[in-house]
């Protein structure tokens, strides 16, 4: 008798950033009821699942990353009753749903901050969070030198002397996950929405939450302020990478945290998951997070961060796939996310380099969209080829480029007031998407809508909306349906392995059996096509069996 494989080792997984993908309401944010509107054009696309970002109650200091009520559906978006309609129906739909989970830290708004601060140094209250005198005489130094991810120290001073923790933004405390309180308030909150009916949950910043408890200054060669999205990784000729033990990210004890998560979610039925969003050095240090008994998936950002490079790719491809198959996990794939620039931007200058550590993304030279366009539908078909699972961000399947022109007056992105307006921040990724019509705001909200899209969406969009590319074969939404739609019928397709062709230089080719071939041209010249029987799906015209530069094919044979 054959045994089904659990659903979360091949799914692709569709990113719903609610401020930003359907208004329903017409107040120029995105919403459950705009969300539940959209239900039967996820379906149709061919996605399995909906990862959504936090819609917890919020003062919204970074865009309901700062939760004030995990149990409460802030009134920006909805209900709870409504987020449990909106559950339904995705389950009639065939969509499993993926909120966020944010364990790092709570807003300064929560229950628990406040009866800190009321209750005041030396309180039980005060337990829950990391508070500490500072240094110096009068204790107004930091206890530490530890920085902020969004630019700035990671500690503010209270009136009554005491300094607080925050490793994102003043308003975001973090968490003590030394306290018992802190892990069984979380093991609540996990079956108060499991038993909701969510099939998983994301989890925030999953590398951080336990903390060294002599709270030391960093190490002399300072490490990123984040292993995360506005940082990034090493060259990849820089392997191996050598971990290097920090205060407060990727530290040994977060596992036993994860360990008690998966026994919850097995508490229920349905093959319940969890992704981490985990920053680690080394790749032996990301598969700690996906052993047996631990959480089930992780983020692969070495792939999103790799250059447009055959080489570089493949390495990133080889470690991954090792890396978690030694652990019995499934990898993962992903080339956008709320939190980094759009790929097709990315892709879109003539120099796509790998990222470096401690540096912040920034692209090198003009963008020419005709490029990142042409390079992101060949990324595409690489990505979906690949065994395992993969993410796709809201808009990607548009061809959305980064909005890197949004006037600064805009601009509400915590990262660009820290960074004293030297980083913009990550609101050029997170512009409502368009869906129709031929001018703002594209279908995003209701006709009769009270209030403009909370980011201003460039007035080119109409030609990149919904409705101008649907039954356009050449366009990029028909290429995602067309690619999800031949993944989900293709037996080769989803989890397993693959098997590296030989090619040019500058070209990938992988099979996957049964009886199919992924070439991706990566240089700048056409190459011939390997033997096949006939193309499935190409990023692009094919013609006399070769394939033109920063092109892809999908080939039966």
């Amino acid at each position: 008798m054959s045994v089904t494989a659990p659903w979360w080792r091949s799914a692709v997984i569709y990113q719903v950033y609610i401020r930003s993908f359907a208004d329903g309401n017409g107040d120029g944010v995105g919403d459950i009821a705009g969300l539940r509107s959209r239900l039967p054009y996820l379906k149709a696309l061919g996605v399995d699942a909906l990862w959504i970002n936090p819609w917890y109650k919020s003062p919204m200091a970074d865009h309901g990353y700062d939760v004030a009520d995990f149990r409460e559906i802030d009134p920006l978006f909805g209900t709870v009753a409504e987020a449990e309609q909106l559950i339904e129906e995705a389950h009639r739909h065939g969509l499993r749903v993926i909120p966020d989970i944010v364990p790092n830290h709570t807003s300064d708004q929560h229950a628990w901050f406040q009866a800190a601060l009321a209750a005041g140094p030396g309180s039980p209250e005060r337990e829950r969070y990391v508070f500490r005198p500072g240094r110096g005489p009068d204790g107004a130094e930091p206890p530490n030198d530890w920085v902020s991810c969004f630019g700035g120290p990671a500690w503010t001073r209270l009136p009554d002397g005491e300094w607080y923790l925050h490793l994102f933004a003043p308003q975001q405390p973090d968490l003590n996950w030394e306290h018992p309180d802190v892990r069984a308030e979380f093991e609540s909150i996990l079956r108060f929405w499991f038993s909701r009916g969510v099939d998983g949950f994301r989890i925030d910043v999953a590398h951080g939450l336990v903390k060294d408890p002599e709270l030391p200054d960093l190490p002399p060669r300072r490490e990123p302020a984040v292993l995360g999205p506005l940082v990034a990784r090493d060259h990849p000729e820089e392997r191996p990478r050598q971990h290097v033990e920090h205060p407060h990210w990727d530290r040994d004890e977060v596992h036993e945290i994860y360990r008690a998560w998966r026994r919850v979610a097995d508490e229920f039925p349905g093959d319940r998951s969890f992704v981490a969003e985990a920053w680690a050095d080394a790749p032996e240090r990301l598969a700690a997070y996906v052993r047996p008994n631990g959480l089930h998936t992780a983020f692969n950002f070495d792939f999103l961060m790799s250059s447009w490079n055959a080489k570089d790719l493949r390495a990133v491809i080889d470690d991954s796939l090792a890396m978690l198959g030694a652990v019995g996990a499934p990898a993962t794939w992903v080339l956008s996310n709320h939190d980094v620039m759009r790929h097709t931007s990315r892709y879109g200058r003539r120099t796509v380099r790998r990222w470096v550590a401690g540096e912040t993304y920034r692209p090198e030279g003009p963008l020419d969209l005709e490029l990142g366009t042409r390079r992101a539908r060949a990324a595409a078909l690489l990505m979906l080829a690949l065994p395992g699972g993969a993410y796709i961000y809201q808009g990607e399947e548009l061809g959305l480029p980064e909005v890197e022109d949004l006037p600064e007056a805009v601009l509400q992105d915590p990262v660009w007031e820290r960074s004293g307006h030297t980083d913009r921040g990550r609101d050029g990724c997170r512009v409502p998407i368009p869906w129709s019509g031929r001018i703002a705001p594209f279908g995003f909200s209701p006709e009769n809508a009270s209030a403009a899209p909370w980011l201003p969406q460039p007035a080119d969009w109409s030609r990149l909306s919904v409705q101008a590319q649907t039954a356009d074969e050449t366009s990029m939404l028909e290429l995602y349906r067309s690619a999800l739609r031949v993944r989900r019928e293709h037996p080769a397709l989803g989890d397993g392995s693959l098997s590296w062709l030989d090619a040019p230089t500058g070209v990938l080719a992988f099979g996957r059996a049964p009886g199919f071939v992924c070439v991706v041209n990566l240089s700048d010249q056409a190459h011939a096509l390997p033997d096949h029987t006939s193309v499935l799906l190409a990023s692009g015209p094919v013609e006399g069996g070769v394939l033109p530069a920063d092109h892809a094919a999908w080939l039966a044979v």
